[in-house]
């Protein structure tokens, strides 16, 4: 009788448990996040998981959720009745079986369309909106909302409206003066800020140095298509002024070709994710999620 009604309690103990692990799971991202020299690398899954569901979609952040990756990005565009809804492309052609701009169709058009998984199978997954996602994502992952800068007002009010204000990265190709013209110094106190920044371009130092003297954010996303600049060799620096290094594996030209399938389909680890790490990055973002996470565990760069 005793094993039996302690069985019972510990069933009935198990949703509180794990509601509790997952809140501790933010938490620990949280820190990390704002620990910019952590030799913990984070993972940044690129449109969910989208090898094994619709990118954009609820099921591909719940897979990175379940996987323990760090954080989803996902793309936003605007419906004709001004809602926002998970979508990279401007029209609906190559993810759903609809066709035409997003913008000229309402929500409620929207929800009746199906989405077409990575190989363009139409699934029976719906198009979700942001609310939704957000919602999936609370308490358990960060999110960042690409073009979430492009819709500023309408994201702050979902982000507010959901409490996941304080997990959900939004960022800017812009310069400080052009962001802080646009929206006004108030901006980096309202939402978990990342400047975006080609170290291709001649201005990028004066960049990153103008946010580092002014507000610091939590991470500088840099894209490069050339190894040549010397802020590559800078990025321990960068971490030392108060900032996370985040770099895209997710193809050859946002990282001087050391990218994700050089290592995944040639088994190439040298010269694409040793290569970045011995550079001092500690965030990534990537179109192979399980298998870096492997590889970050492996090497104990990832609890």
């Amino acid at each position: 009788m005793k094993v039996k009604v302690i069985a019972i309690l510990m069933l009935l103990a198990s949703p509180f448990c794990y509601a509790q692990q997952k809140n501790n799971e933010i938490e620990t991202i949280s820190k990390l996040l704002f620990e910019p020299t952590s030799r913990e690398v984070l993972v940044v899954v690129h449109r969910g998981d989208w090898r094994n569901a619709p990118e954009n979609s609820i099921k591909a952040i719940e897979n990175t959720i379940k996987m323990g990756a760090d954080m989803v990005e996902i793309d936003i565009q605007k419906t004709k009745d001004g809602q926002l809804v998970l979508m990279h492309d401007k029209t609906l052609n190559r993810t759903t079986n609809g066709k035409g701009n997003v913008s000229d169709f309402t929500l409620e058009e929207i929800k009746k369309l199906n989405l077409k998984s990575g190989i363009g199978i139409e699934t029976y997954h719906k198009i979700p909106t942001l609310e939704e996602a957000m919602l999936i994502a609370k308490g358990k992952i960060f999110v960042n909302i690409d073009k979430g800068y492009n819709h500023f007002d309408e994201v702050y009010r979902i982000l507010e409206r959901t409490g996941t204000l304080k997990q959900t990265v939004v960022k800017s190709g812009g310069n400080y003066d052009k962001v802080t013209s646009e929206k006004g110094k108030a901006f980096f106190s309202q939402v978990v800020f990342m400047p975006v920044v080609n170290l291709d371009k001649p201005n990028a130092a004066t960049i990153i140095n103008d946010y580092t003297a002014k507000m610091k954010p939590v991470a500088f996303e840099l894209v490069f298509n050339s190894d040549t600049s010397k802020i590559i060799h800078q990025f321990n620096q960068i971490k030392n002024t108060g900032s996370r290094v985040w770099v895209n594996t997710l193809w050859p030209s946002l990282n001087a070709s050391h990218h994700d399938d050089l290592a995944v389909e040639e088994g190439n680890l040298k010269d694409s994710w040793d290569w970045i790490i011995a550079k001092g990055v500690n965030i990534i973002q990537t179109d192979r999620p399980q298998e870096l996470l492997q590889y970050l565990r492996r090497n104990k760069l990832h609890r």
